[in-house]
């Protein structure tokens, strides 16, 4: 008998859900080109899509990294280091996004200004740098850094857990043809566990696409926060929610979709 498979793709199911979304999609884009508030509410939004994808790609580009990081300290032989991931992860991933955002612009930025400009007092009093002052750090900067922490702590699980899924043997393996720690990792455990990361990373990457909306708090020009000046300014809260909803809406969906065809891709890749 054929095994039963859980993913409803693999089932043969037509995905209906796509083409109603295409269509409600569809029937939207003609609703912004035929109507005029509409259409301006879309292109008032599409002005913040720059920002708000800038925000998410180095934002999440530096969780990655840090996140990398933090999961390496918890696979250490030392237990100094594994518990000091623990202590970050833990923490980090208590504290809610938005509360995250505050603390880094209002606490923590003034905090690393002090802390700059006590290292470099020697220098400011020779004349030779400028003290650094708090809004030398704008606002969008300290929104990137605090979702870089924010997801760093999740990314870091997500890698942990991947690295842990390979064989020990093959490390052990390695380890007796006389490859170093870093060719251990770099040849034998990332490429394997990279298959079972990269599912989940994307997930977050999609997640941070939403979150980002958060930066509006701040008042960075994003989507977000371009559709709240239009709407506060014309009341026109229907149509220019509306629009905000959709423009995310086709952002993360199309991600979505990317992400089940490398997933995808990478089950046939195994199964070869």
């Amino acid at each position: 008998m054929a095994p039963v498979r859980s993913d409803t793709s693999e089932k043969g199911d037509y995905p209906w859900w796509l083409v109603a979304l295409l269509l409600i999609a569809a029937a939207l884009a003609a609703v912004i080109v035929t109507n005029d508030v509409f259409s301006q509410v879309f292109a008032v939004v599409l002005k913040g899509i720059g920002v708000t994808i800038f925000v998410t790609l180095v934002g999440f580009a530096l969780a990655t990294v840090l996140g990398l990081g933090v999961a390496l300290m918890a696979l250490s032989e030392h237990v100094a280091l594994r518990q000091t991931a623990r202590f970050y992860t833990e923490v980090i991933r208590g504290v809610p996004i938005l509360v995250l955002l505050f603390y880094i612009a209002f606490v923590g930025a003034p905090a690393l200004v002090v802390v700059a400009n006590f290292a470099a007092a020697p220098f400011i009093s020779a004349g030779w740098v400028e003290p650094l002052v708090v809004r030398d750090i704008s606002l969008m900067w300290r929104a990137i850094i605090a979702l870089m922490i924010g997801y760093s702590a999740f990314i870091a699980e997500v890698f942990r857990a991947g690295i842990q899924s390979v064989d020990k043997g093959q490390v052990e393996a390695a380890k007796a043809l006389g490859l170093s720690r870093y060719q251990r990792f770099r040849l034998v455990v990332f490429p394997q566990a990279i298959r079972v990361i990269l599912p989940p990373l994307g997930n977050d990457f999609v997640a941070m696409v939403k979150d980002s909306s958060l930066v509006s708090v701040l008042g960075v020009a994003d989507i977000t926060q371009m559709g709240k000046i239009y709407a506060s300014g014309s009341f026109r809260f229907f149509e220019t929610y509306s629009i905000v909803a959709y423009v995310y809406l086709i952002l993360t969906i199309s991600l979505s979709l990317a992400l089940r065809a490398l997933e995808r891709r990478l089950r046939r890749a195994e199964r070869r």
